[in-house]
Order: structure tokens, then sequence, then C-alpha cells
């Protein structure tokens, strides 16, 4: 079965945010073997939003929809819905009570704008919003379904699941589609793909593999055809871990931050960063995994060279004879920053991200990066390309990397 998503609102449609609920949509529902059939982005317009709808109705059982749900003027994805439905809109008392219990937690008073997303369209079953004042939205016709939800990312993450569950229950199983993934770090997305040439021209018919690289790692996924018998499959994904062998972190979707957390628990070591370039992206890419304080005891973002010598130790002789940038400097950054934070292990970053600062000797994406445990410290020199932000990604992936490799 078939699943668009619609993603409403000027702000997606002309870049001034980012998308992110589309992403996670896809993903939470092919899981559960709905096939994604197209993913749409309009405008706050009732002709694009009504066009868009019907498109998706004609070609799929399912659409979802996030935005428009707001107080606010632009906000008019219920009254397209009603014209599209039928129906009236009317106030939801239910809706109102919730409104209410969401401004009394916040402390702050209701306004008849805010009041006014209890009004929803007669023609819709409603879903409780446990995260927002905005009421999702769940129509009916013609056999397919429509499922309206707000455009806030962490209320459209929060009662995902809980929209998955209602549409499982209406039409039960989508199919069984059988997939593995594997999280693969340390070699390049061309050199994976020549290690498994043999692997792929060998595989049965109707599986396929495909490779969704990110900074750092990439995401190896094996699809096995529907009907193929559960045996063939498991054998096909046990003979490639095999020969993901040794660049494979772990099954599933793994961040390096996840790799390295696990691999500190197992020695019971723990872990501070010491930044410049990357300024604090690291500790931040530890720091939004739930439960990473029993490992990660903190970190400094020394941007200026007082900071490197006074809070880390780095010694005025080591920046004045060998530069800020420069391996003398991430080592003594790495063993000053677990000796301040009280740590056994550490990384530590110094570069240039760009777009400028950088010269002939050490240009634009020049960076070194020392890890330090109980046992050793290492700094190794990277060139990264790509502008500041994509340095910064790179940079900080490739320290947690290099920390991995010596645990």
């Amino acid at each position: 079965m078939k699943l668009s998503i619609i993603i409403i609102g000027d702000e997606i449609l002309l870049g001034r945010v980012t998308d992110t609920n589309s992403g996670l949509i896809a993903r939470t529902f092919s899981e559960i073997g709905w096939e994604v059939a197209d993913v749409r982005t309009v405008g706050d317009k009732a002709a694009d939003i009504r066009e868009a709808i019907e498109a998706s109705l004609s070609k799929s059982e399912l659409v979802l929809t996030t935005g428009g749900l707001g107080p606010t003027r632009d906000d008019i994805t219920k009254g397209v819905m009603t014209e599209i439905f039928g129906g009236t809109l009317e106030e939801d008392k239910d809706v109102t009570v919730n409104i209410g219990r969401i401004f009394d937690e916040r402390g702050l008073t209701i306004n008849e704008l805010t009041r006014s997303q209890a009004w929803v369209p007669t023609s819709c079953r409603v879903i409780m919003n446990r995260l927002g004042t905005a009421p999702l939205m769940w129509f009916e016709r013609d056999g397919k379904v429509l499922v309206a939800m707000p455009g806030v990312p962490f209320e459209t993450r929060g009662m995902l699941p809980e929209v998955r569950a209602q549409v499982s229950a209406r039409f039960g199983n989508a199919g069984h589609i059988m997939h593995r993934e594997f999280t693969v770090t340390g070699i390049t997305e061309s050199d994976l793909a020549e290690r498994l040439a043999d692997f792929e021209d060998a595989i049965p018919d109707g599986f396929k593999i495909a490779y969704l690289p990110s900074p750092g790692e990439i995401l190896l996924r094996l699809d096995g055809a529907p009907d193929a018998p559960d045996e063939i499959f498991n054998t096909c994904a046990a003979k490639l871990r095999d020969e993901l062998k040794p660049y494979l972190a772990g099954e599933g979707k793994l961040s390096p931050a996840e790799i390295a957390l696990h691999k500190l628990r197992s020695h019971k070591w723990t872990l501070a960063t010491a930044e410049s370039c990357t300024g604090g992206n690291i500790a931040h890419l530890f720091t939004e995994i739930a439960g990473c304080s029993d490992t990660f005891t903190g970190g400094v973002v020394s941007y200026a060279n007082d900071v490197k010598m006074g809070v880390l130790g780095v010694k005025p002789s080591t920046l004045e004879s060998d530069g800020a940038v420069s391996e003398a400097t991430v080592r003594q950054m790495a063993e000053g920053v677990a000796r301040t934070c009280c740590s056994d292990c550490s990384v530590a970053t110094s570069g240039i991200a760009g777009p400028g600062g950088g010269s002939d000797e050490k240009p634009v994406g020049t960076v070194w990066i020392a890890a330090h445990t109980p046992e050793q410290t290492v700094a190794r020199l990277f060139r990264f390309s790509g502008d500041r932000t994509a340095v910064i990604d790179r940079a900080s992936a490739a320290a947690i990397n290099l920390l991995c490799s010596l645990l």
C-alpha cells in the first residue's frame, strides 16, 4: 500500500526552515511495509494545498500532512480540508480543555486566536495532541485516509507512534518487508561498493543494497524480496555481515557518537572534549544521546589561545613555534581537557573551518585532531573539503572515529 506525504508551509517552501518531518514519517511507515509514493512541499495557498491533497488521494491509500494548523491567518489547512471532505467548523470541547491545560502548564493566558484551534471540521475524527494546541485530524473518503498533523517537529515526532498505531489498526499489515541495516565506518562509499561488488552480483533476485552515506559513516541497508523465505534473507544478511568486517560498527542505524559511547562503556572509561574549530559540535553529538552522562564528563570550547593555555594547559612555546593548528597543540589540548574534566579519554580539534583564515601552508579545511586514552595519545592531520558547515561536520565525525579506532 502507498503513502503520500505533504509538507505545508511557506517557511519550508522558501527554505527558511528545514523539513525534518517528511523523512521521519517516511522511515516510520516504511518500517511497517508502506511504500512512500511521493513527498510534496506546498506553501500556504489554499489552491496549492487542495491540488496536492487531491493528487495524493488519487494515488495513495494513506496521506499524511504536516503544517498549516496553527492559530495565525496563514494557517488555512482546516478550511481546505472542510472544502474537500465536507462538514462545517465546530468547536470540539475536549480540544478546548486540552488547550487550557497546556496554557495553564506554561503559565500563559489563552488568546482568541489560540482558542480558535479548537474549531475543527465535523467531517474529521480528532486525535488529541498531547504536546501542543493544534489537534490532529483523521479524514476518510472512498476507503482512503488522510491524517492532518501539526508541523512543529517535536509534536510530529511525539504523536507519530499513535498515528502509526491507528493506521495499522485501520489497514492491518501493509506488507512484509524484510530489511537489515548495518553501520559502517572507516571506508569510503566507492571503496565499500567495490568491496561488495561480487556479493551484490550473487545476491538473489529481488534483493538489493542501498548505500546511505553521512559524515563519518555509511548506513548500508539490505532489502529482501517480499516473497523471499526468512531463511534465505537471514543467510544473505549473515554473509553481508561477514563481508563488512573489519569496517562494521554495528547493526542498525548508529551514529559515530553512539558507537563511541558503547566502546567507552565497555572499558568503563569516561570522555571529555576540547574543541576549537568544531565549536562544541562534538560535545553536542554526545549530549544529544540520552543517558550519556554516565560517560561524558564535559567539554571546553577553546577558541582563543588564552583558553588553550589557561584552561587546557597548552604551552605558550608550542603555540608560538607550531601555531594553534598543529599536532603538538591538539595533543596538549586532548591531554589537558582529560585532566581538567577528570576523564579517562578525550578528543581535541584545532583547524581552519573557513571561509577565511587559510594560507598556502594551512588552507581552509586543514584540521588537526587528537584522541587520547589512558594508553596513548594519537594525532592526525585532515584536509576536508566543503563549506564551513561541512568542515565542522566532517571534522567532528573524524574525531569520534579516531577515538573509536583507539578503543
